[in-house]
């Protein structure tokens, strides 16, 4: 198994580890909630790095890599959802659009063809990662706010749920947009399908 594998591999455990952190009580949790999220995060950097620089891509990096990565972000959403913290129609849509694209590496990979992640995806990704850690970063100031300081009160948590609001908004929009522009830049696989 080459680094670039084991990385994405080690993201998909991570997500669990983060999973616990995030629904166990108190700060130190909260806090090593949002430290598991960032290395997870980082190994999705590292491994497409290293993989290009090393020249090792494979076929199982081609394709578990993105599926990883939708581990990782779509738990994360479902938890948020689950928290109260962002409405479940966002998510909805989100999912929508990963089980779409899914589908069409799944009906490629049936014709022998690997469809790696492209640019449109990765800025999707960043979009999604920088509202899942605003949210984090939400929960520890809320903790610190209601338990450490005694600042939080109904105006700041407005604010900031006003805030996580149009940041989701913004991830949708751009997960939307990549996955149209994924499904145009691929419909050669589903009119080969429709062909056969």
């Amino acid at each position: 198994m080459t680094l670039p594998d084991a990385l994405t591999i080690s993201r998909i455990i991570l997500t669990f580890v983060f999973i616990f952190f995030l629904f166990s009580n108190g700060i130190l949790a909260k806090m090593l909630a949002l430290f598991i999220f960032l290395i997870a995060s980082l190994t999705d950097f590292l491994d497409g790095f290293i993989a290009k620089e090393r020249n090792i891509s494979t076929d199982f990096g081609k394709l578990m890599d993105p599926i990883a990565d939708k581990i990782l972000v779509l738990a994360s959403f479902l938890a948020f959802v689950e928290m109260r913290l962002i409405p479940a129609w966002m998510v909805v849509i989100i999912i929508f659009r990963e089980v779409a694209i899914t589908g069409l590496r799944v009906l490629a990979l049936t014709k022998g063809k690997i469809i790696p992640a492209d640019e449109s995806g990765k800025h999707k990704m960043v979009s999604q990662v920088t509202a899942i850690l605003a949210i984090l970063l939400f929960l520890i100031f809320r903790e610190v706010g209601i338990k450490v300081f005694n600042f939080w009160n109904p105006g700041t948590e407005r604010v900031y749920r006003d805030t996580i609001f149009v940041l989701m908004l913004i991830t949708v929009f751009m997960t939307l947009i990549s996955g149209l522009l994924y499904l145009v830049k691929n419909k050669g696989v589903y009119y080969n399908a429709k062909a056969n």
